[in-house]
């Protein structure tokens, strides 16, 4: 129970002192700490002595801070033990995604990259039994540090006292307003959700997204419709389907400064009324200014925010301010050049399990002349192995990481890169660097061969350019234990590694060692192995 004064200048916990209160309302108050310990700053969420639901609060921020997804916010701390009640948790800082519609809408292929990256983000929040319920633009960041970040799961229900007897339908509902959003720069939802202009509607019912926006393809427009509940097509279910659906949608890099991901000029769009704030919600109203309602820039959380936080006043212009704020649904103000490159750090050493038979195709150019499994005891060369194609029985992904992080993204696809079609869908998750963030050593794939063969050498297709792709090979599932064969830097197309001289082994890493920029993300083709029996 909270009972003590809260004031500027106080300590909880002997560590953490509040320096700066950014929203009071609601029954909690949101503030700007220092961690004297680990000397950082921090937010932190405390609680009236009359706050219904503080231990509630205190035990859904405690369940969010096992969350491992680097684009949810991290909770540190949360006690309620003492006189006064806290929640601590990262501090973020950027831009809103409500902020960054207030000239334009974005691009369509950077709405769908912002949005399929915060589907797996709530994806992974329902896979441990979390869920939000109150999604809208202030709730996704873009971080001055090249990330997005997603705020409020699993607290801000309990803040707002929001209940659900289907949370995947109502977070994939809140999903679909943020994408329709980006795509229009109009808010499909209720009005205390976003300070962007209503979207227009017809019976109650939103109009779809290529009717307020041009440049829209049918593909995205489908998705928005099928999470919104418009038309007669079979709505998406669950956070994972909307992702899957993003992932098969053209999505764009985020560029490099926030003001570059706005379509320019924007196509005429049919008017729509913007909503008055209320008085108490002045547009002069600064972050740094308190006690102020919850801005619609970047933020902070565990942090809740009471129903009245959702009458955010809209972003300042640039010129008003370059402070960076804080804490769950606030954020800096809008600024003109706001550094970011999509980015989440990632990975946890994956045991690799490789299943299958071992099976050999002649390497032909004309494959329509045959091609069959070669029996193991039957080979057409006189005298010297012959070079053929090895068939790929099992796939996995591999990764020398830190224990503590995992990379969402690389299990995924796999199937792709021996459909024998050179476009696969195999991709890492976006980071801040060629290096991965310091995150991990090599991110790819460990092709099992099903028995020790011989191999000559790996082509492969990627579709990026930069960076280092390297080649191992081994007995061992582990990549440390796997010796290297070779290595280049992709060009946007096939590359051969020849291992000189041949190398014998049952299994095959392909990965990356070094990520190509723009953002740094390393992706896969086709990939087909040659050698011989060993």
């Amino acid at each position: 129970m909270s009972t003590s004064v809260i004031e500027p200048g106080t300590r909880l916990a002997g560590r953490y002192r509040l320096e700066e209160r950014f929203s009071d309302s609601g029954g909690s108050s949101l503030w700007k700490a220092i961690d004297e310990i680990l000397a950082r700053a921090v937010a932190v969420r405390t609680f009236d002595p009359e706050f219904p639901r503080i231990a509630e609060a205190v035990t859904s921020a405690r369940s969010a801070s096992r969350l491992t997804d680097p684009r949810v916010t991290q909770v540190f701390d949360a006690d309620d033990s003492g006189e006064s009640a806290y929640v601590v948790s990262e501090w973020v800082a950027g831009e809103t995604l409500e902020g960054m519609l207030g000239k334009a809408p974005l691009e369509p292929g950077r709405a769908a990259t912002l949005l399929y990256e915060a589907s797996e983000a709530i994806a992974a929040a329902h896979a441990a039994g979390l869920s939000h319920l109150c999604l809208t633009p202030r709730d996704l960041v873009w971080t001055t540090g090249g990330t997005v970040k997603l705020l409020g799961v699993a607290t801000d229900a309990v803040l707002t006292d929001r209940h659900s007897e289907d949370p995947a339908a109502d977070d994939v509902r809140g999903l679909g307003r943020m994408l329709y959003a980006a795509l229009t720069a109009h808010w499909p939802g209720d009005e205390d959700g976003s300070e962007l202009p209503a979207a227009p509607a017809a019976d109650g019912v939103p109009h779809a997204p290529r009717q307020v926006q041009a440049g829209i393809s049918h593909a995205i427009d489908a998705i928005v419709c099928r999470c919104l509940g418009i038309g007669q097509a079979e709505p998406l279910a669950t956070p994972a389907d909307l992702a899957k659906a993003l992932r098969g949608v053209p999505r764009t890099p985020l560029p490099l400064f926030a003001g570059l991901g706005h379509t320019s000029p924007a196509p005429p769009r049919p008017a729509a009324p913007r909503r008055p704030a209320t008085p108490s919600t002045s547009a002069t109203t600064q972050p740094h200014q308190p006690p102020a309602p919850e801005p619609p820039a970047a933020s902070h959380v565990p942090p809740p925010r009471a129903r009245a936080q959702r009458h955010a006043a809209p972003p300042p212009p640039p010129s008003t301010s370059t402070r960076t704020a804080a804490a769950h649904g606030h954020a800096a103000p809008k600024r003109p050049a706001n550094r970011a490159l999509l980015g989440v750090a990632a990975a946890a050493l994956t045991v690799i399990v490789g299943l299958g038979a071992w099976a050999l195709f002649p390497d032909k150019s004309d494959d329509s002349k045959g091609g069959g499994v070669t029996d193991k005891g039957q080979t057409s060369a006189p005298s010297t192995p012959s070079v053929a194609k090895l068939n790929v029985q099992g796939i996995n992904p591999a990764q020398q990481s830190r224990p503590d992080h995992q990379d969402t993204a690389i299990g995924k696809g796999l199937n792709t890169l021996i459909d024998g079609r050179a476009g696969g869908g195999w991709e890492t998750q976006s980071y801040h660097g060629a290096d991965f963030g310091n995150y991990s050593k090599g991110l790819g794939v460990l092709l099992d061969m099903g028995k020790p063969v011989k191999i000559a050498n790996v082509k492969i297709h990627s579709p990026v350019s930069g960076g280092t792709l390297q080649v191992k090979v081994g007995d061992s599932q582990s990549p440390g234990d796997l010796k290297p064969v070779g290595e280049q830097t992709p060009t946007g197309g096939e590359l051969t590694i020849t291992a000189n001289p041949q190398a014998t082994g049952r299994y095959v890493l392909v990965w990356f060692t070094q990520l190509p920029g723009g953002p740094f993300k390393g992706r896969l083709g086709e990939i087909a192995v040659y050698g011989s029996a060993g």
